[in-house]
């Protein structure tokens, strides 16, 4: 799953146009290595997302192309 589709899958962002935006401007890493929008999510990895004046580190957990709100923090654990 591409990290833009992942990002507001998991309503970590609530858009997928201000998903893909944070990835342009380089606020997104996986694994440690700067994230594009494509690049491609595996179960285990770890994203990082820097907001405004903190960061948020996330390791996927399941991929799933659609869930209800209520199931949304079940794809990750915050780290």
């Amino acid at each position: 799953m591409r990290i833009d589709k992942f990002l507001k899958t998991s309503r970590i962002i609530k858009r997928r146009t201000v998903a893909k935006e944070a990835c342009e401007q380089g606020k997104v890493s996986i694994n440690g290595k700067t994230a594009k929008p494509g690049d491609e999510l595996k179960i285990g990895d770890i994203i990082a997302v820097s907001f405004g004046s903190g960061e948020m580190k996330v390791q996927v957990l399941e991929l799933k192309e659609s869930v209800g709100k209520d199931q949304a923090d079940s794809l990750y654990k915050v780290i």
